[in-house]
């Protein structure tokens, strides 16, 4: 029988951040990732690398990314302190998230990040989707000013490339199925492999394989019956596999189990992540700026209640539930040279006519209600001067939904329509744990030796989730859990 002082379950961002954590710690370790490994790296491959982290001010920002003085000195950042990361987790989530869990990850952030990057990970500022050029200064908002360069496929691929470095066994096709446990404590794993069914001794283990959102019946079964509509955006092996083993043994479910990180994604996407156009190419992430309206030509949300940031993931959701669980976002050409880079992508899918009466025949709507949509909310626009760099309080009156920022009248063609459907990232629902992972069960005790990290952590995200924080929260837990483990396993061995 194989053994291993820690086993790490899932080989996306937060696993990966485990299993290098405990291998600094002299731990031997083993990552199991369910799939080949041509499908390799969980739903971060497939993020397009944002990461949220409490930097304080620039100088905190320029210690982890390469940019030489005369543009840094052309950069105006806005300072985004733990209390402003901690407060944003928890205006967001109506106050739901546990703050012992919120506390660790901002104050954790962006120790975290330079952890990261002494192992190789490569960070780089977020130009195209966070900042804004005005009067010959570059300015950034919404507090996610870094991403990972080459987005999820170049985070994966520095992590893959430490973890063979430092000589951490990788096994490809091979599923964890059981844990095994003596007297409270973990002692194996049970593991479907190539070759057959496997017990693998171990001290530790590490639960980092993500949510339920792949398992359509695990989907609809937590979320509702609606759900069976949405795409996946990435991988398809997260099938709540995690989650059922621990529960075998006694874990406690914590968390929003009827919640979810989901997105306004083009209507024409794969319905499981594509690993031949990772990148999140098909989301549509410039709305705040759009008139948005479903099949009946109605509008149905605040387009510009907030930054996109603290939208994104939950109008998702908003979008499932319009008839044939979809919507259009509709632009004009005063700005369509604004729109966010993935709208001009060859993928994108996009209606285009130089009237809008010539656009609500192109695609499938009611015409009439939604000219007469347009025409009402051209008439509600309220003056004032048009910021995209800020919210600009440039609303709407007399109209329901109202648009509360970035208000302007659908009227210069060419006009512009982009179809939209919804995409699941991940459930809410997942394990309770302490700050440092390890996970618990019903009356609160521990389970010696299991520990989880990323999305396998419940109680961090409620509602809705301000942008880059799965990154961030997968990388603080993941290196938190792995330490963890390699303590447990070196107290116990």
């Amino acid at each position: 029988m194989s053994s291993y002082d820690v086993i790490v379950v899932g080989a996306g961002n937060a696993a990966l951040c485990a299993a290098i954590s405990a291998k600094e710690q002299g731990s031997h370790v083993l990552v199991l990732e369910k799939g080949p490994i041509e499908k390799r790296g969980g739903n971060s491959f497939f993020t397009d690398g944002a990461i949220r982290v409490a930097y304080n001010n620039f100088d905190s920002i320029r210690s982890i990314i390469d940019i030489d003085e005369e543009t840094s000195n052309k950069i105006d950042m806005p300072e985004y302190t733990p209390q402003d990361f901690y407060d944003d987790i928890m205006r967001v989530s109506k106050n739901q998230s546990k703050p012992e869990l919120i506390k660790q990850l901002v104050t954790q952030s962006l120790p975290t990040i330079e952890w990261m990057k002494t192992h190789g990970v490569e960070f780089e500022l977020n130009y195209a989707n966070q900042s804004f050029a005005k009067e010959g200064r570059i300015q950034f908002w919404g507090g996610l000013p870094i991403k990972t360069v080459d987005k999820g496929i170049g985070l994966m691929r520095s992590l893959f490339n430490r973890c063979e470095e430092l000589g951490i066994d990788v096994w490809y096709e091979a599923a964890a199925q059981k844990i095994i446990t003596e007297n409270n404590e973990v002692i194996a794993l049970e593991v479907k492999t190539k070759e057959g069914t496997k017990k693998i001794a171990c001290e530790s283990v590490v639960l980092a394989c993500g949510s339920l959102e792949a398992d359509k019946k695990k989907r609809v079964e937590a979320l509702g019956e609606e759900w069976s509509a949405a795409l996946v955006r990435g991988t398809e092996f997260n099938t709540g596999d995690g989650i059922d083993m621990a529960v075998e043994v006694g874990a406690q479910k914590f968390g929003q189990y009827d919640g979810c990180h989901a997105i306004g994604t083009d209507a024409n996407a794969p319905r499981v992540g594509d690993f031949q156009k990772p990148g999140d190419i098909f989301k549509k992430h410039s709305y705040p700026y759009s008139v948005m309206v479903n099949l009946e030509g109605n509008r149905f949300v605040d387009e510009g209640a907030d930054y996109r940031n603290y939208t994104y993931a939950k109008y998702g959701k908003e979008v499932l539930k319009q008839p044939k669980n979809m919507a259009y976002q509709i632009y004009d050409a005063k700005v369509r040279p604004i729109l966010r880079e993935e709208y001009n992508l060859e993928e994108a899918t996009v209606f285009e006519a130089e009237t809008l009466e010539e656009l609500a025949s192109k695609i499938d709507i009611n015409k009439d209600q939604f000219l007469q949509t347009i025409e009402e909310f051209n008439a509600a626009v309220q003056d004032g001067e048009f910021n995209p760099s800020e919210k600009d309080g440039k609303g709407t009156k007399g109209i329901t939904p109202p648009k509360s920022n970035w208000a302007q009248t659908i009227s210069e063609g060419p006009f512009y329509a982009f179809p939209v459907t919804c995409g699941i990232t991940f459930s809410f629902g997942g394990l309770a744990t302490t700050p440092n992972g390890e996970v618990l069960r019903e009356n609160g005790e521990k389970i010696e030796g299991l520990f989880a990290a990323g999305e396998m952590i419940g109680g961090i995200f409620y509602e809705n989730y301000p942008g880059g924080s799965g990154l961030m929260s997968g990388a603080v837990f993941g290196k938190l859990a792995g330490k963890s483990a390699a303590t447990h396993a070196y107290a116990v061995k």
